[in-house]
């Protein structure tokens, strides 16, 4: 597992717990560039964090589409979002002005 993800990678492992499953609706519910999320998804790939699978190719013809490549968090995936997600919590905390008086 990396050591320490990125924005970028936090942000599509995010979408991709909150059920947002193939590469296009990754990109349409981040806002990032399809040139940003797919090597972004094969990294996370190749480090365990997410696996992939095709749709079946008669759903895709059905629709008149291609066919979707699916990913889902594996159990390291979800652990690395949740710990990328509380150090980012705590950096905003720490970054945060003080209130109260000086």
């Amino acid at each position: 597992m990396p050591r320490s993800l990125g924005v970028t990678s936090l942000r599509i492992l995010g979408a991709i717990r909150d059920g947002v499953a193939y590469g296009l609706d990754i990109v349409a519910h981040t806002g990032m560039p399809s040139g940003t999320v797919y090597p972004t998804l094969g990294r996370l790939k190749r480090s365990g964090l997410v696996r992939a699978h095709w749709e079946d190719q008669r759903v895709a013809e059905r629709e008149g589409r291609p066919r979707r490549r699916y990913y889902e968090l594996t159990p390291d995936g979800s652990a690395a979002l949740s710990e990328g997600v509380a150090r980012f919590r705590s950096l905003a905390a720490d970054l945060a002005p003080e209130t109260g008086s000086r």
